[in-house]
């Protein structure tokens, strides 16, 4: 055992919340944590996930992304203003990432100019020759015009980061529900919380395939033995893992004020999520009746958010079932979102003799969410109750009108490497495969001159679709 301290084990548990670490590696951390503390059974199933992390391969590594992607401020930007306007300070790299400190030194420079916060209309906005002369600004109009333009981009900067952070946020929820919001003194209370917390939040964050058999389930044997330990401690933080997993067993240990809490989040949650749902609906063009991709769409963004929302929504059902509220649903209900699918994936679908999934036809003629929670429209469980009978999909089952039903515990699998969700047989071939463009979509499509010299084998199943690849005979097909 590598020798940490307990905190700083703490702290890189606490980090991976807001990060992308394979749950091997979690594991691992966890074994460090617990150590004595777990059973023989309890060492096993942890000691079964951690033989696969980073530090037990010499030779091992990843060539997958160890976090999400993190937006870029406008460093350029600023150190460009900090030479043009004598009212700029220093902006560094961590504070162009903080859109709090990006606007405070775009307020602090636009005076010098005479330039008010949001007004970047380059015809109505800037000063003509008179107004410059009026407010004592000795500027050229070439030079004035420079400065403006700077602001102009400024702003606009600032606007696409706002952006990119409330989706990557997003992206966080619909992974993880709410643990990148939880505090580190909530999260560190008590180490068995910890320890499962950080695992589970590793395991939802597993990266999706290339399949038809539907993705591997988040909770797993290991995830089962964790929370089992909680179950048997006394002092475990229930309201810390109702933040990534608010099942029953678990929303029952909460005061009804933590509920009634976790109840308004998730509303609140659903209510910032459906505006940029709205938002991205109108500036795409979607296939309502298929959800299948097709050129120019969106697909990341819509499927992250849709994500957050589907989550968002069935922990919002969950707590009023659990608060007995649940007759609220007789009033307001709006429907579920569907994730676009790939086009191959839908293809797949069809050559295996299967067809959309028939919650396709339940959303494409529900009222849409976002009109729902704005007042413009009505949904309620009646109305999706009977839209789903009568397209045959069970309400209940699907998660439509109640929460979702408990589900086992699924086998430990160790994490795949994959290139654009296809599962290849090592790290290295991985990286090759990527930079090659392999599975991307893009480049018109890789040859296998592009990975140079490698015995590569490209592994296809009975319909000829992508199962895996694998090189010097090690299958890599799931």
């Amino acid at each position: 055992m590598v020798d940490k301290s307990t905190d700083s084990i703490l702290e890189l548990l606490f980090k991976s919340l807001d990060a992308r670490m394979r749950p091997e590696d979690v594991a691992q951390h966890v074994l460090d944590l617990l150590g004595d503390t777990l059973t023989s059974k309890q060492r096993n199933e942890l000691h079964k996930a951690a033989r696969s992390s980073l530090r037990r391969g010499v030779w091992q590594f990843s060539s997958m992304l160890q976090d999400f992607v993190r937006p870029k401020g406008p460093l350029r930007q600023s150190r460009k203003a900090r030479e043009l306007f004598e009212a700029a300070g220093e902006l560094k790299a961590a504070d162009c990432a903080d859109p709090q400190k990006v606007e405070a030194f775009i307020r602090q420079i636009g005076p010098e100019i005479r330039k008010s916060f949001g007004s970047n209309d380059f015809k109505a906005d800037r000063l003509n020759r008179e107004e410059r002369k009026s407010a004592g600004l000795e500027l050229s109009r070439r030079r004035y015009n420079k400065l403006f333009r700077l602001l102009q981009r400024l702003e606009h900067k600032l606007a696409t980061l706002r952006r990119e952070l409330t989706i990557r946020e997003f992206t966080l929820i619909g992974k993880s529900g709410l643990t990148s919001q939880l505090s580190r003194k909530d999260f560190s209370s008590n180490h068995h919380s910890a320890a499962f917390i950080a695992y589970y939040t590793a395991r939802c964050k597993l990266r999706s395939q290339f399949t038809i058999r539907g993705q591997e389930r988040p909770f797993d044997t290991v995830a089962e033995s964790l929370f089992d330990q909680c179950k048997q401690e006394p002092g475990t933080n229930w309201w810390a893992i109702a933040h990534v997993f608010p099942h029953d067993a678990v929303i029952a240990k909460l005061t009804e004020e933590q509920k009634g809490e976790l109840l308004g989040r998730w509303f609140a949650v659903m209510q910032e999520v459906a505006k940029l749902l709205k938002t991205i609906w109108e500036e795409n063009t979607f296939r309502r009746d298929s959800m299948v991709v097709k050129k120019g769409d969106d697909s990341s963004t819509w499927n992250n958010t849709a994500s957050a929302w589907n989550r968002a929504r069935s922990n919002w059902i969950a707590l009023l079932f659990a608060l007995k509220m649940e007759s609220l649903l007789d009033e307001i209900l709006p429907g579920k979102v569907l994730r676009l699918m790939a086009a191959d994936v839908a293809a797949w679908h069809r050559a295996t003799g299967g067809d959309l999934d028939a919650d396709t036809k339940v959303w494409s003629v529900l009222p849409l969410p976002w009109e729902v929670l704005s007042g413009q429209t009505t949904c309620t469980r009646s109305l999706i109750e009977d839209t789903c009978r009568h397209h045959h999909v069970d309400a209940r089952k699907k998660g439509w009108v109640s929460p979702h039903p408990p589900r086992t515990a699924v086998e430990f699998k160790p994490t795949p490497e994959l290139v654009h969700g296809v599962s290849v047989s090592s790290p290295a071939l991985a990286a090759v495969l990527r930079k090659a463009k392999w599975f991307s979509g893009k480049g018109g499509g890789a040859r296998p001159a592009d990975v140079g010299v490698r015995d590569i084998r490209v592994i296809r199943d009975e319909h000829g679709f992508v199962a895996g690849v694998e090189e010097d005979g090690e299958s890599s097909a799931q």
